[in-house]
């Protein structure tokens, strides 16, 4: 039979680093594109309403209503985003911004754009208490994080 207390300790260890770092964010470089006039009005993947002009966002993976900064590389604009679609569809892009966010970060004659991504907040955050989590919790924090 499996102790289930060593089952748990690589994933409360874990949890116990993490909840130390909650303020640190997670970043990434990328490759950004933009989408805009022809979406304007239609929903997104979260229901929303598409505005081109709002500072949003589109990404395969981070939950809807995560803040994103978005840092051009090229010339060191940075904005911050907000995730209500899905997406890029496009092989080797990570992101799609709004027109709005591609303007404020100078890539709309290009197109495309070298970015870095820091991840601000997320919709949930780590347990206060990670000593206590239940092992269904612990598997989906594990599952959350990668």
């Amino acid at each position: 039979m499996i102790n289930r207390r060593l089952l748990i300790s690589p994933l409360v260890l874990t949890a116990s680093l993490l909840a130390t770092t909650q303020a640190h964010a997670i970043a990434t470089d990328a490759i950004a594109s933009y989408y805009g006039d022809r979406f304007h009005g239609r929903l997104t993947a979260s229901g929303e309403r598409f505005n081109m002009n709002n500072l949003t966002a589109a990404h395969r993976t981070l939950r809807f209503g995560t803040q994103v900064t978005v840092t051009n590389k090229a010339n060191g604009r940075s904005i911050a985003v907000t995730i209500n679609d899905r997406g890029p569809y496009i092989k080797g892009r990570s992101i799609d911004l709004s027109k709005g966010a591609a303007k404020e970060l100078g890539m709309i004659g290009s197109g495309v754009a070298r970015v870095q991504i820091a991840v601000v907040n997320g919709k949930r955050s780590l347990p206060s208490n990670p000593e206590k989590l239940s092992v269904a919790q612990a598997e989906q924090m594990m599952i959350d994080l990668f």
